[in-house]
């Protein structure tokens, strides 16, 4: 399974942080959305179409927390180029 994206509601502390998770798997999409951190409880989504589980996303994102995008963590074979 492939993580596409991820999302953050920018709240730190097990109460108060949100995620939200994109991924494909063949030719299904999965969405995560999860509340409490690592630790946290999931509830999960699954699509036949990317439309599909955007539309979940979008619908997961709206409200009155700050969400922001994270980079997805690169393949452990890639090197970060010097700055």
């Amino acid at each position: 399974m492939e993580q596409r994206k991820h999302w953050w509601n920018g709240k730190w502390g097990r109460l108060a942080r949100r995620d939200v998770f994109l991924r494909v798997d063949a030719d299904r999409w999965h969405v995560e959305q999860r509340a409490g951190g690592a630790e946290g409880i999931s509830r999960f989504y699954e699509y036949g179409s990317a439309d599909e589980a955007e539309e979940t996303v979008r619908a997961l994102l709206d409200g009155p927390d700050t969400w922001r995008e994270l980079s997805p963590r690169p393949p452990s074979g890639w090197t970060l180029p010097n700055t």
